[in-house]
């Protein structure tokens, strides 16, 4: 039986001059001119208030016009400040350690000092500070920005390409600002600030069960995810005793090297889903980009399958039919953990698990970096759990661990 649980700034008009270029970053005050100190309150905020704190985001790329998308991308967004701005690693350091900074927008390839041999440094100088890379959309920048996260980064965003059109660069507006307040959040968490906006997480009813064991595990994550899964994979190691199916809202490009992170974590074995695979007990079948993966039986044996259907919840994979189809397979022996995630993907699919008898439980808000998808499962009263990584991890092990 599961107990019950509880106005941003605009460019700078100069670069660095020569002479400091490689330490100095740009300060931005309120006007959008160089020159605030980076401790500075707002305009007319007094001092000792910690009524509302914004979230002061640092931005650092090479180039001057990501810093502009990144910086219009911000701009305007209530509880967002760009606090400055920085060009190498060397500049994103200065700028942390002159103090204030909650959220840094990294770029990996930089010239004077990258990313990756930035970034222990930057979260040496200040450990609240929460590091978002910012990666290209290829393999090698997955791979990397995957990498980022077992060197202790937050979270990755992909760079929109020159190629794609509007549509797409207002998702990636979305995104940035999602993960920029969900990060910022967690940092002054972490300093014991209130954030600003923040409201009292809703009050939920969760359910009781007593549960027969799983005869499958299934996960669905989405903003925020990898890092969350690395941390439940590391935990879990390869003590599940059931197959796990997975999907996590990613590019193709990304899918296989997540696959590839979380075997290389020592635990289960993990690889995208081929059509027409059975599942394996204690695999982990991660839905590859750009395609849904269902559950199948053939011959009375689960399989995988690959669908090209449309998005649902605007997203392919999308966790919707991967659950509605688990649930079709193995009724009432679904254990399903809904993670970090923008929009209410799952919303039905936890429905329908529930609805058979299956269990459900969430990763809770504080944990998050967006607590849409299992926010919107616990507001349902879907869930019979909400709780942090680490503690679901313990109950997925309680549930459908290796015996003996």
């Amino acid at each position: 039986m599961l107990p019950p649980l509880q106005p941003a700034p605009t460019e700078a008009r100069h670069e660095p001059s020569p002479r400091n270029a490689a330490t100095a970053a740009i300060p931005v005050n309120k006007a959008g001119t160089p020159g605030a100190p980076l401790g500075s309150r707002p305009p007319g905020m007094p001092a000792g208030m910690t009524a509302a704190f914004p979230v002061r985001v640092l931005i650092c790329d090479d180039s001057a016009l990501v810093r502009s998308l990144l910086d219009r991308a911000l701009r305007g967004n209530p509880g967002i400040e760009v606090a400055a701005k920085a060009v190498n690693g060397l500049q994103a350091i200065e700028a942390v350690r002159g103090g204030a900074i909650d959220v840094v927008v990294l770029d990996i390839e930089m010239p004077v000092l990258d990313g990756m041999a930035a970034l222990p440094q930057i979260l040496a100088a200040d450990p609240a500070v929460r590091v978002l890379m910012s990666s290209t959309l290829t393999t090698k920048g997955a791979a990397i920005a995957l990498d980022a996260l077992r060197l202790g980064a937050a979270d990755y965003i992909s760079k929109p390409t020159s190629e794609e059109g509007g549509n797409s660069a207002t998702a990636f507006a979305e995104e940035l600002v999602a993960k920029v307040r969900g990060l910022g959040r967690q940092s002054h968490a972490r300093r014991g600030k209130p954030h600003c906006g923040q409201q009292p997480a809703a009050a939920f009813k969760l359910r009781a069960a007593s549960l027969q064991r799983p005869a499958l595990l299934a996960i669905g994550s989405s903003t925020g995810g990898p890092a969350a899964l690395l941390a439940l994979f590391q935990a879990l190691g390869n003590r599940v005793e059931a197959p796990i199916v997975l999907t996590q809202h990613m590019p193709a490009s990304f899918t296989a090297q997540l696959a590839a992170h979380i075997q290389r974590l020592g635990g289960a074995t993990c690889a995208e889903g081929v059509h027409g695979e059975p599942l394996r007990p204690g695999h982990v079948h991660l839905a590859p980009g750009n395609h849904h993966m269902i559950i199948e039986r053939r011959h009375g044996v689960a399989t995988v399958a690959l669908t090209g259907e449309p998005p649902e919840n605007f997203c392919r994979p999308s966790v919707d039919p991967m659950l509605r189809s688990a649930s079709a397979a193995y009724p009432g022996r679904v254990l399903t953990v809904m993670l970090t995630g923008m929009g209410q993907d799952g919303l039905l699919g936890c429905e329908r698990i529930v609805a058979d008898g299956g269990t459900v439980m969430a990763q809770d808000e504080a944990s998050s970096v967006v607590w849409g998808m299992p926010g919107a499962v616990a507001r349902a009263g879907l869930c019979h759990a909400v709780l942090p990584v680490a503690e679901l991890a313990t109950w997925i092990l309680r549930l459908a661990g290796r015996q003996g």
